[in-house]
C-alpha cells in the first residue's frame, strides 16, 4: 500500500495546454502518515468539541425542531459564498413574500436545502459515491443558475476559476481526468466498505477529501456547494455526527481569503499541513459555537415554556404546539399558522396575539393585511 507523509505530501502536477496550465492532483487513497505533534493535537481538540457538539444531538428532547434551522443557516452562508444575497431572514419566508428580484437567489438557497435532505435521506441505502453526488448535484442547480451547466453530470469540458482561461487563477484537471480522479476519491471516502487497509483519522480524511474535491472541480457549477456538503454528510455517514449540526460554511466565509489560500497552497507549494491546521481549526471553533448556540437555545426554550407559555391558561397546549412549529419556521403568516395546527385562521390570529403579547413574536411588515410574524429573539441566535 502506497504512503504519504502529510508533511512531505507532493499534491500533483501542473501540465502545459495551449496558453494555460491546469494542474492534476495525484491520487489520494494512500495510507496517510500523521507525524505532527501540533496536528494531532489540534485533531484531539478538535475531536473533543466536536463530541461536545454532537451530545446535544442526545441532550435536548426534540432536536429535529432546531435542525431545520441549522440547515437553513448552512444554505444561506453556503450560497453567499457563491454570490447569491438572501439573508437568513429572507430565506425563511415564502417566495411569494419576496419582491421578484430576489426569488432566484431564494430557490439557490432552497434547493440546497433540498439537496441536503435528499442526500440525508439517500444516506440510509447508499453510501457517499459518486452517484449519490451527482445526485445531489442535479437537485442543487435545479432550476437555477447554472441549470444549464449539466445538473447532475460531471463535466465534459474545461473549467476554470478567474474570468478567462488564459488568465484563470487556478485551472482544474481536464473532464478526461475526472473519471479516475473521482473513482480514487471515491475509494478513499468508503476505504471500510472497499476493504481497504488504510486507517485515516475522520477529520483528517474529510479534510483531504474536501481538499481534493475542490481541486478535482468536476461540475461545471456549483462545485463549492457540494465540496462543503460533502464535509456534513461524511461526518453522518461515518457517524461521527448523530444529526447535521456541524458546517463549516460560515467559518470559511469569514475567512474567506484564508481558505482560498490554504488550497492554493497545497497546489502551489504542496503544503497540506497547513490546509489541515486551518480545517482542524474550523471545525474547533465551530463546534463551540455550535455549542454555544445550542446552550442559548435552552436557556431560550426554558424561558418561554416555563415562564411565558404559563400565561396562556387553558390555551397552553395550542401554545405548547405552536413554539414547537415556530422553532422549525420562526417567520409566518396566520394563514400559515392556521394550517401548521389545524385550526381555524380566526383562532390562528387569536394565538398569535398572545404570543406578541408574551413578547414570542413580533409583526415586521408593518402593513394592516397580509402581516407577517417572527420569532426575532431566536433567529438571532443563529445570526449572532
Amino acid at each position: 500500500m502506497q504512503t504519504a507523509d502529510i508533511q512531505k505530501f507532493k499534491a500533483g502536477k501542473w501540465v502545459q495546454r495551449y496558453e494555460y496550465k491546469s494542474f492534476t492532483p495525484n491520487p489520494i487513497c494512500v495510507q496517510w502518515l500523521l507525524t505532527s505533534p501540533e496536528i494531532l493535537q489540534l485533531m484531539s481538540e478538535a475531536d473533543r468539541y466536536l463530541g461536545r457538539l454532537d451530545a446535544f444531538a442526545d441532550l435536548i428532547p426534540d432536536i429535529d425542531f432546531f435542525i431545520k434551522m441549522h440547515v437553513t443557516k448552512e444554505a444561506t452562508v453556503s450560497s453567499k459564498i457563491e454570490g447569491t444575497q438572501t439573508s437568513l431572514e429572507e430565506a425563511l419566508l415564502k417566495a411569494e413574500d419576496l419582491i421578484p428580484e430576489k426569488r432566484d437567489d431564494w430557490t439557490e438557497v432552497h434547493n440546497y436545502i433540498r439537496a441536503l435532505n435528499n442526500a440525508m435521506d439517500d444516506l440510509e441505502k447508499l453510501p457517499i459515491s459518486n452517484r449519490l453526488i451527482r445526485n445531489t448535484h442535479a437537485i442543487l442547480l435545479d432550476g437555477v443558475r447554472g441549470k444549464e451547466k449539466l445538473p447532475g453530470e460531471f463535466r465534459n469540458s474545461q473549467n476554470w476559476i478567474g474570468a478567462t482561461l488564459k488568465d484563470a487563477v487556478f485551472v482544474p484537471p481536464t473532464h478526461e481526468e475526472i473519471p479516475d480522479l473521482m473513482h480514487d476519491l471515491e475509494k478513499f471516502i468508503n476505504v471500510e466498505l472497499e476493504g481497504i487497509p488504510i486507517i485515516v483519522p475522520h477529520l483528517i480524511k474529510i479534510a483531504i477529501i474536501h481538499y481534493q474535491f475542490e481541486t478535482i472541480h468536476p461540475f461545471l457549477d456549483g462545485n463549492g456547494r457540494i465540496g462543503r456538503l460533502l464535509i456534513t454528510l461524511y461526518l453522518i455517514d461515518k457517524k461521527i455526527l448523530k444529526q447535521p449540526t456541524l458546517y463549516l460554511s460560515d467559518f470559511f466565509e469569514r475567512n474567506r481569503r484564508l481558505y482560498y489560500g490554504n488550497l492554493t497552497g497545497v497546489r502551489v507549494n504542496n503544503d497540506l499541513y497547513q490546509w489541515i491546521k486551518f480545517f482542524l481549526a474550523g471545525v474547533i471553533e465551530t463546534s463551540k459555537k455550535g455549542v454555544e448556540t445550542f446552550q442559548k437555545i435552552i436557556h431560550l426554550r426554558d424561558d418561554v415554556e416555563l415562564n411565558r407559555l404559563i400565561k396562556l391558561g387553558r390555551k397552553q397546549n395550542d401554545g405548547k404546539r405552536f413554539i414547537n412549529e415556530l422553532y422549525k419556521q420562526p417567520i409566518l403568516d396566520g394563514a400559515t399558522v392556521a394550517g401548521l395546527l389545524n385550526i381555524h385562521v380566526s383562532t390562528a390570529n387569536r394565538l398569535i396575539s398572545d404570543f406578541q403579547r408574551l413578547g414570542i413574536l413580533k409583526e415586521v411588515t408593518g402593513y394592516k393585511r397580509n402581516r407577517i410574524y417572527a420569532f426575532e429573539e431566536y433567529i438571532k441566535l443563529f445570526n449572532e
